[in-house]
């Protein structure tokens, strides 16, 4: 498949073959961009952008709403891509893509509604009657878009969908292993009429032309899904851009004695294992009361021995995105059931690039399987002596993307939603959960600004304001 660039599509001047992480069959070939593909894009955007800035919101939105509905109608095509190039079982990959047209949809409308405000400048001592001052809200310019593979079609169009809704021009670099959905996309986008120029799609090596795009001073916002270490080096070369850096989680969830054991173990075995964890949000530390633990324990591994693991196209769940990730996690999980007295319950296995799921349990809440963010099928559990235990541990990682508790008693669920520092808290649920239209975003290293379309639309624009002055 070819990329995208200033308006053409390319072949470029090198391929690389992209392999199915589950059979490692060569699934298609993508070209290998360079920093001049990379500086052609971003020049062609420059020019984009004018243009864009100049559209209505009635003609954006009208554009989004004509993807949305090109891409309900291909789902199947779009959700076959997904599994091909992530490995991710196909049921998954279908509630991925029948996501995408509303999606599109709803950036498009909240791309309609820029409001500003208007601005009391008479309270103001000295100022008078003679002036009015309001605020307006107009596009970024430039955005460039840095996406990651295991959500290649949602985790793209959080980025892009209201960029371009708030008449923004986009360059958007997707994850090395999975390009084919973000093309996919863009060849929607153009159908739907979007100016040629106001997208391009770059494919290859993160290094190079992630740096490339990150450092022009041709670019204004940098919108950035990855680890934490790649989103602290992307703040420190960037220079003087508006960013939004969605990173690395290490996610809670603590368990009371008066919690619903079964719904508790329920929500987990689902939180924990989806995309065979391969989430931001996936459920990675339990902190369940010392009272219940064993209850808790005896609830969950039944259930998630029964999450079957292996072929896309009939498991549960898929593969990790490659076999060297399927090693790490492994690894991980070895190194993590050596010290301290953790136990590893059930799973953990390797077969390839696929993982079995696992538990954990009596972790130590200062080991590396609680501290680092684990993006693997398992979840690691931890007794605590109470809620006061069950607050500090929530907090005691430099992450904060995401936070549950299970509890019957709401001076509980309301304290740890105020004294979790984490940017979404779920109450008798685990943080695994997100509707496309909420804020998103993590607290710490978690990372900075927000998304969902209106929060998102708000990053990619510019509060500017006027003062029309009546009398000297």
């Amino acid at each position: 498949m070819r990329m995208y660039v200033a308006g053409e599509w390319s072949d470029g001047a090198q391929q690389e073959e992209l392999r199915s992480p589950y059979s490692g069959e060569v699934i298609d070939t993508v070209p290998i961009a360079t920093t001049a593909d990379v500086d052609r894009a971003i020049g062609s955007a420059v020019h984009a952008a004018a243009h864009q800035r100049r559209t209505t919101g009635h003609e954006r939105e009208a554009i989004l709403r004509r993807a949305g509905d090109i891409a309900d109608a291909r789902v199947d095509e779009l959700a076959s891509t997904i599994s091909r190039e992530t490995g991710k079982a196909i049921a998954e990959a279908r509630v991925e893509a029948s996501r995408a047209g509303d999606l599109l949809r709803l950036s498009g409308f909240e791309g309609s509604q820029l409001y500003g405000d208007s601005l009391p400048l008479d309270a103001s001592p000295g100022a008078g009657l003679h002036r009015l001052g309001f605020t307006l809200r107009q596009p970024c310019g430039v955005v460039v878009a840095i996406t990651p593979f295991n959500y290649p079609l949602l985790l793209v169009l959080h980025k892009i969908a209201p960029a371009l809704a708030a008449g923004n021009s986009v360059v958007l670099k997707p994850a090395r292993q999975t390009p084919l959905t973000a093309l996919k996309l863009v060849e929607i986008l153009l159908e739907a009429g979007l100016a040629p120029e106001a997208i391009s799609c770059v494919t290859g090596p993160g290094g190079t032309l992630g740096e490339a795009l990150v450092r022009d001073p041709r670019v204004r916002k940098i919108s950035f899904t990855g680890s934490t270490a790649t989103g602290e080096a992307i703040a420190k070369v960037a220079g003087v851009k508006k960013l939004s850096l969605e990173l690395g989680a290490s996610c809670p969830v603590a368990i009371l004695p008066d919690a619903d054991i079964e719904l508790a173990a329920q929500a987990v075995a689902l939180g924990g294992y989806a995309n065979a964890g391969q989430v931001c949000i996936s459920v990675q530390r339990v902190l369940a009361d010392r009272a219940i633990v064993g209850d808790f324990l005896d609830a969950l591994v039944p259930k998630v021995e029964a999450i079957r693991a292996g072929d896309p196209a009939s498991a549960d769940i898929g593969t990790l995105i490659s076999e060297r990730e399927a090693r790490r996690v492994e690894s991980a999980l070895r190194e993590g059931t050596r010290h301290n007295g953790a136990r590893l319950l059930t799973g953990g296995e390797r077969d390839g690039a696929i993982i079995s799921p696992a538990v954990v349990a009596d972790v130590d809440p200062d080991s590396p399987l609680s501290q680092d963010e684990l993006f693997g099928p398992a979840v690691a559990v931890t007794s605590v002596a109470d809620i006061d235990a069950a607050v500090r541990l929530a907090n005691a990682t430099h992450y904060g993307l995401g936070a549950g508790i299970f509890t019957g008693d709401v001076r509980n669920a309301v304290r740890f939603a105020r004294e979790v520092d984490a940017g979404s808290v779920h109450i008798n649920w685990t943080p695994l959960w997100r509707a496309d239209l909420m804020p998103y975003g993590g607290l710490k290293g978690s990372g900075i600004g927000k998304e969902g379309p209106r929060w998102a639309v708000e990053e990619m624009t510019e509060l500017k304001t006027v003062v029309l002055h009546g009398a000297a």
